[in-house]
């Protein structure tokens, strides 16, 4: 397919921009097959650069009389910007808006931008390659409970899975695949995680015991070689017991008490994030309409904030991962999370629950190796969950943003625990954004078998090749940043969770102090280290200096005595 076909009106003299916190200007508007570029002749004017793939809703409002009055073009994007274009001319006016509704709207995944780009510096290290589970678990497969198996190598025993897994040494491959045929979508349980003190954490997906409360003794066995004889697992179902009625009906269900004798079984009601029936992004854009909203009251906004729900679901994510965290570091028990697919829900769970007690997890390319592990690599599907946001009026059920989700939840951390974690918040924001659209290619694809098939290891580049270049990643360092070793058990009381305002106020409330003021403690900061630093190295030229003068006494004293 040729773009040009796509675009009625490719340049446009005379367009004025509206957007947040600046002067209205006036320009040539330029649209490509994945930018839309303003640019004007004034100094000191940045051109507007905009990855088309970032526009969720185009609208337009018609200006009333004659019909040469033109009209204006609404723009709503995945980062919350609100852009107005303001075109004289009706017919250049329907012809950009034709355009832009065509490009924001294309399916398939290989004709976004990431296929095209092609990066103007040197990649120092492939990103696709930096967290793959052979050298994730090295330690663990090095052992003698632990293996890499191959046999999903081809995608046919599980389609959302990696081809390469970490399982029980003492379970064969067979027992694996008889296995993946209990388990919705062939996702039979799996490594997640392994504590400190030996605890595992699996995820897999629902049984499909259905009404006739169908067994699998292989699964039974996998989950029983994780235990090993006389110890106890928790099984964690983010789902509430009358959800698990619905889902074994229609041929899921919950692990049977009788042939999981040692498993505790705790259900937990997450349900709206594993029905993806659209309920989670509707309620994600009550929250969105509320923070756009200027002119209500103090009174409404609360109201509407408590209505979205949103700070509940994160509560709820929370309070799960704590009882998760909790059963491995407190009890020494194994856990395996599950809702219905083990696609959302799930994966919320398992992550968060590392990123409290994992404290590598709290550094840059721990989160990246997280991200890898427990969503890339565990097949959440972000093409589908990414394709519309929170403006789109044709978005449909599939879409949802657990991802954020995911996201918030380590921001609500990150704010009880600031100096425990090695980045800023603001890597939080380029993670979320490049998910929706990047330069990069990796979020694009449902799993790892579609990054497989659109090659994309070898056609795009990775976000983590640029994010992890040195002059780069000092963004995003957290200035007051302290390594530590122990679990952090956040509050999850209402009062304790706050609205991210840095991401989902950033193009309401101009917050161009609170940058400044932030770059001067970033200052004091490092004039403080710095001063340590020459404290320390003075501290050491004084200890020398001091060595130097015993030395000095010591041949004074002994050519004292030579001379007596």
């Amino acid at each position: 397919m040729d773009f040009a076909d796509l675009i009625t009106t490719p340049m446009l003299d005379g367009v004025i921009l509206h957007s947040p916190f600046h002067e209205p200007i006036d320009g040539t508007l330029c649209i490509t097959g994945h930018h839309l570029i303003l640019s004007t002749r004034k100094d000191n004017v940045q051109e507007l650069w905009l990855l088309i793939q970032a526009i969720d809703s185009v609208e337009k409002k018609q200006i009333s009389g004659s019909v040469q009055n033109g009209g204006t073009i609404i723009l709503k994007c995945k980062d919350f910007r609100h852009l107005q274009l303001d075109i004289a001319n009706t017919c250049d006016y329907h012809n950009v808006f034709t355009s832009l509704e065509r490009l924001s709207n294309l399916q398939k995944p290989e004709l976004s931008y990431a296929f095209f780009y092609r990066p103007m510096y040197t990649i120092l290290e492939d990103g696709f390659t930096l967290f793959r589970p052979e050298m994730e678990f090295a330690k663990l497969i090095a052992g003698d409970e632990w293996r890499i198996s191959h046999i999903n190598k081809n995608y046919t025993v599980c389609k959302t899975y990696s081809s390469v897994l970490i399982v029980p040494k003492c379970i064969d491959d067979n027992t694996l695949v008889t296995a993946a045929s209990f388990r919705e979508g062939g996702r039979f349980p799996v490594l997640s995680y392994r504590h400190d003190n030996g605890a595992i954490l699996l995820r897999s997906s629902q049984p499909l015991v259905t009404n006739n409360n169908k067994r699998s003794r292989a699964d039974e066995k996998i989950l029983n070689a994780i235990l090993g004889l006389n110890k106890k697992g928790y099984i964690i179902d983010t789902r509430s017991p009358n959800f698990v009625s619905h889902c074994k009906s229609k041929g899921g269900g919950t692990e049977l008490n009788g042939h999981y004798s040692q498993w505790k079984k705790i259900f937990k009601n997450l349900d709206k994030l594993v029905k993806c029936d659209g309920s989670l992004l509707d309620n994600f854009s009550k929250l969105i309409e509320a923070c756009s909203d200027k002119s209500i009251s103090i009174d409404k906004w609360l109201s509407r904030l408590g209505i979205s729900n949103w700070l509940t679901h994160i509560q709820n994510i929370l309070s799960t991962a704590c009882l998760v965290a909790q059963c491995l570091d407190k009890d020494g028990a194994s856990v395996l999370v599950h809702g219905s697919s083990g696609l959302d829900a799930t994966l919320l769970v398992t992550s968060i629950a590392q990123v409290i007690l994992n404290p590598d997890c709290r550094t840059v390319r721990g989160l990246q190796a997280l991200i890898e592990r427990e969503w890339l690599q565990a097949g959440h599907p972000f093409q589908t969950r990414h394709a519309k946001f929170c403006y789109s009026n044709s978005r449909t059920k599939n879409q949802q943003p657990t991802f954020l989700l995911f996201l918030d939840c380590i921001h609500q951390l990150h704010n009880q625990f600031p100096s425990s974690f090695e980045f800023t918040t603001q890597l939080l924001i380029i993670i979320f954004e490049n998910s929706y659209y990047s330069n990069f290619g990796t979020f694009v694809g449902d799993s790892e078998f579609d990054r497989q098939e659109l090659k994309i290891s070898e056609g795009t580049t990775s976000l983590w090749s640029y994010l992890n270049r040195p002059d780069v990643m000092t963004n995003f360092l957290n200035p007051i940043y302290e390594p530590n070793k122990a679990a952090i058990w956040p509050s999850i009381a209402p009062v304790s969770l706050v609205l991210w305002n840095e991401l989902y106020l950033r193009w309401i409330i101009d917050q161009k102090y609170q940058k400044s003021a932030m770059l001067k403690v970033q200052h004091l900061i490092q004039q403080d280290k710095d001063l340590r630093s020459n404290v320390i190295r003075m501290r050491r030229q004084l200890i020398d200096l001091q060595k130097e003068l015993q030395s000095l006494y010591l041949e004074i004293e002994e050519g004292i005595l030579d001379r007596n």
